[in-house]
């Protein structure tokens, strides 16, 4: 009886969140004179804030100071640009005035907030245009080309660390499944949905792959080199991604973190929840030490096909 009453009460706050979401939605139409499409930017932003209070078990309408602290640390944690993570906080900020001015608060919880200071320079991602740009800089006549083409897409599509790419093994894909596993830091071990160009693009280099004549204990690594006969360095990718975006042309700081930022600014941006990115790029929750217990692989898959631009680009299914 107890847990009905329970499950009874939580539709009720729920829809009454809900109903003060949509009044400030109106608001922000017709009071602020909103474009729609600035109203569905602080509509998923607001989302994911809502989201992570829903797993931290916190009420909406009940929040502290250290919860958007917490929510902040968050964002950070996974790589997102200070010039997103402003504009997520602004919008946090806008809800909670808004309650503030129609009294369904007594104070406002954000007045303490710190936002980050919006940066002068050009942020630090990359849009699937770019990682075109320095995907065509590379020279596939070249015996290494091909493989060094596997390795941008495979930075992109999956957001892995460049020590995780090093490191990846040949009995780590599972590519007539859409995943690779992945092991991280303190050897965690995750799964990673893999798009259908960069499964393409390693089948293409596996042609070349399977004429090197690979040193004995290296032969399961994925990306090897064809002079050294065993697995890439991280300097050497960190080599190989600085030519890459100097011969694109591409005035950017790039490094091949950047493609893991910008898995997840492209995946955060596009509307996929903080869980499923946290889960993909091997982070723990805040709240729980372990992902999986709230985000299955099939869900994670989802996530992606639907919010990453390379997938929905190339019509992945």
């Amino acid at each position: 009886m107890l847990t009905l009453h329970k499950q009874q009460t939580n539709r009720m706050e729920e829809k009454q969140i809900q109903g003060i979401l949509r009044r400030y939605y109106q608001y922000l139409r017709l009071e602020k004179s909103f474009s729609d499409n600035t109203v569905d930017a602080y509509s998923r932003d607001l989302a994911k804030f809502i989201d992570f209070l829903r797993v931290e078990q916190v009420d909406p309408m009940e929040v502290k100071l250290e919860n958007f602290q917490h929510f902040a640390a968050m964002l950070v944690d996974i790589g997102i640009h200070p010039t997103s993570l402003y504009r997520i906080l602004m919008g946090v900020r806008s809800f909670y005035r808004f309650l503030l001015m129609t009294r369904e608060l007594d104070n406002d919880p954000t007045e303490l907030l710190e936002l980050p200071q919006k940066p002068q320079h050009l942020p630090d991602v990359l849009s699937v245009e770019e990682v075109d740009m320095i995907e065509d800089a590379i020279d596939l006549s070249q015996a290494e080309g091909q493989r060094n083409k596997a390795i941008i897409e495979t930075l992109f599509s999956c957001g892995l660390r460049v020590s995780e790419l090093c490191s990846l093994q040949m009995s780590d894909l599972y590519l007539n499944e859409g995943f690779i596993k992945v092991t991280g830091k303190g050897s965690k071990q995750r799964l990673v949905p893999i798009s259908a160009k960069a499964i393409h693009e390693l089948e293409l280099y596996f042609y070349d792959r399977n004429l090197i004549d690979i040193k004995p204990g290296f032969e399961d690594y994925v990306f090897v080199s064809k002079i050294r006969k065993k697995n890439l360095s991280r300097i050497m990718v960190f080599h190989l991604v600085k030519e890459l975006v100097e011969k694109a042309g591409i005035k950017k700081d790039v490094s091949p973190h950047t493609f893991r930022h910008s898995f997840a600014t492209s995946l955060l941006e596009g509307g996929a929840s903080l869980r499923a990115i946290q889960a993909m790029l091997g982070h723990e929750s805040l709240s729980t030490t372990e992902i999986y217990m709230h985000i299955d692989t099939s869900h994670l898959r989802e996530e992606v096909l639907t919010h990453h631009p390379r997938y929905s680009k190339h019509g992945q299914q």
